[in-house]
C-alpha cells in the first residue's frame, strides 16, 4: 500500500547558522537528538547535521517487554513516500536509539551478562520517537532550515529556537550512584577511572576467545571492557567538549530521559537513499598523534597487517551476507576494501559495501537483517554474540547499537555507537573494545582499547589531559 502523502514545510535560517550555538535551548528537552557531522572527513560523510526534540510519540521498549520491531514496521508504513529533493534527507520522521540488546528480539543470543542490572546502569534496548520537525544543516551549501510536517510544527520549533532560556537538564553531581557491590570494579592506572575487567581478566577473556576460534566456534569475536568514571558536569556541556576533543563524522547526542548518549563515532552503519544501501564497516585501528613520521609508520604497519586485513575482510563478508537477505540479486558489491581513513586520535581500515533494496523491503527490514553491525559482533554473528554475552560482564546498552533516523521507508541513516559515553545515575560509562581473531595478542588487544578511549578520556578528564 503506498504511503500517505505528507506536506513538507520549511523555513530557511540565517547565514552561518550553527547548531552548537543553540544546542543549550534543546539539550534538556524530551528526546533531544543531535545527529552531528562534527569531523573533517571525506566530504560526503559530513554533509548534514540534524537537531530535533519533543517527539509526539515514543517507542521505548524494555528488555523484559514484548518485541517492538513489528510496531517499528508499522511506524515506517506511516512515513511519507518521498522526500523534498531541495532539502536535506531527514525531513522529520522516526529517529533515536537502537541499543545493542535490541538485537535480542531478532536472534537468540544467550543469557544476559552476569551484572545485567546490579549497578543501575541499564538503558532501554529501543528508544525511538516520532519527530514531526527537525533543524537541518547542509554543511556543503552553508545553509540551514527548519523542516516540518505541518505549519504548527514549524512554529513550535521556531519558538524554541527563538527562546534565550536553556532547557534544564539534571546535574549529575546531584544524583546518587547505585551500589555496585555485586559487580566488582578494578583500578585502571588512570586516576578516577575503573573498569569492569581487571587487566588480567581482559587478557584471559581474549585468550579464551582465541582458543574458541581455534576450536572452530567462530572466526572473530568483538570483546569490550567498560570504563567508568564519575560525572562532574551536565551531559550537554560534556558533549560540546567531546565533539571538540574527538570530532567524528557520525557523532550524536541523545537525551533519553533518565540517561544521555554522547557519541563521537567514526563509523556509519546503514545509509539508505531511495533504496540504495551503503554500509561502512571499520576494522583495524592504530593511534594518531602530532608526529607525522610516527603516524605514517603506524599507517604503513596497519595497511600491511595480515591480522587487521583478515579481520576487516571477514566483516565485509558478513555484511555482504546480511545485505543479500534484503537486497536484489547481484546488486551487493564491495566498492572500497581496507582503505585507510584518519581521525583525530586514530587511523582505521574502512571498507564499503553497497546494494539495492528489493521491491518488498524497507528501512526497517534492512535494520532487522543487519542489526547489530557485524563490525561490533564478529563472525559468524550469532555465535559471536553468544560469546559476548557469556564473557562480557554487563549489557552493552547503547554501545555497539545505533543512533539515526528513518525519513521515508527508503531513506534512512544510522551510525554504529562506538567511541560512545552513556551518562546515567551520576556516572559515565565508556565501553571500548576490538575484534579478536586467532592471531590476536592479548596485551596488544588490551592496549588497543585504551587507544580508542583516548579521545573520550580527554573530554571526560580535561584537567588531567592538559597536565600530561
Amino acid at each position: 500500500m503506498p504511503n500517505a502523502p505528507v506536506s513538507i514545510f520549511s523555513k530557511q535560517l540565517g547565514d552561518h547558522f550553527s547548531i552548537a550555538d543553540v544546542f543549550d535551548r534543546f539539550a534538556g528537552r524530551p528526546g533531544c537528538l543531535w545527529l552531528d557531522s562534527a569531523a573533517t572527513a571525506p566530504d560526503r560523510l559530513v554533509r548534514y547535521s540534524f537537531l530535533c526534540s519533543d517527539p509526539t510519540e515514543t517507542l521505548v521498549a524494555e528488555s523484559t517487554g514484548s518485541d517492538p520491531w513489528p510496531l517499528l514496521s508499522q511506524w515506517c508504513s506511516r512515513l511519507p513516500g518521498k522526500l523534498r529533493p531541495d532539502l536535506p534527507p531527514f525531513q522529520g520522521g522516526i529517529a533515536g536509539l537502537l541499543g545493542y540488546e535490541a538485537g535480542g528480539w531478532l536472534d537468540a543470543t544467550g543469557p544476559a551478562p552476569i551484572c545485567a542490572a546490579a549497578d543501575g546502569s541499564s538503558t532501554p534496548p529501543m528508544s525511538l520517537g516520532w519527530y514531526p520537525w527537525t533543524i537541518a544543516v547542509d554543511h556543503h551549501r552553508g545553509q540551514a532550515w527548519i523542516i516540518a510536517h505541518s505549519e504548527p510544527d514549524l512554529a513550535f520549533a521556531e519558538s524554541i529556537l527563538s527562546s534565550d532560556a536553556p532547557a534544564p537538564i539534571s546535574n549529575p553531581r546531584h544524583q546518587t550512584s547505585h551500589s555496585i557491590s555485586s559487580c566488582p570494579e578494578h583500578a585502571t592506572g588512570v586516576d578516577g577511572v575503573v573498569s569492569n575487567f581487571s587487566s588480567q581478566e581482559f587478557r584471559d577473556a581474549v585468550n579464551e576467545i582465541v582458543n574458541r576460534i581455534r576450536a572452530g566456534d567462530s572466526f572473530q569475536v568483538n570483546l569490550a571492557q567498560r570504563l567508568t568514571t564519575a560525572a562532574v558536569e551536565s551531559s550537554p556541556s560534556l558533549y560540546l567538549r567531546l565533539r571538540e576533543a574527538n570530532p567524528a563524522p557520525f557523532a550524536a547526542y541523545y537525551n533519553g530521559g533518565g540517561f544521555q548518549v554522547l557519541s563521537s563515532s567514526p563509523e556509519g552503519f546503514l545509509q539508505v537513499r531511495e533504496g540504495h544501501v551503503e554500509t561502512r564497516p571499520i576494522k583495524g585501528t592504530v593511534s594518531r598523534s602530532a608526529d607525522d613520521q610516527l603516524n605514517q609508520r603506524l599507517a604503513n604497519e596497519l595497511t600491511a597487517s595480515e591480522k587487521d586485513r583478515a579481520e576487516n575482510v571477514m566483516i565485509v563478508d558478513l555484511m555482504r551476507n546480511d545485505l543479500s537477505r534484503v537486497c536484489t540479486d547481484d546488486s551487493v558489491n564491495v566498492t572500497q576494501l581496507c582503505e585507510l581513513e584518519t581521525y583525530q586520535y586514530v587511523q582505521h581500515l574502512v571498507s564499503v559495501v553497497e546494494g539495492d533494496l528489493g521491491p518488498s523491503q524497507d528501512a526497517v527490514s534492512l535494520l532487522k537483517a543487519c542489526f547489530p553491525g557485524g563490525s561490533v559482533t564478529g563472525a559468524p554473528k550469532i555465535e559471536a554474540m553468544r560469546t559476548i554475552a557469556e564473557l562480557e560482564h554487563h549489557p552493552r546498552g547503547p554501545y555497539c547499537g545505533s543512533i539515526g533516523y528513518i525519513s521515508t521507508p527508503l531513506d534512512a541513516d544510522f551510525n554504529i555507537l562506538i567511541r560512545t559515553i552513556t551518562a546515567i545515575g551520576g556516572r559515565l560509562h565508556l565501553p571500548v573494545g576490538g575484534g579478536i581473531t586467532a592471531r590476536s595478542d592479548a596485551a596488544k588487544e588490551e592496549a588497543e582499547t585504551w587507544t580508542k578511549a583516548e579521545g573520550m578520556l580527554r573530554a571526560v578528564l580535561p584537567t588531567q589531559s592538559e597536565a600530561e
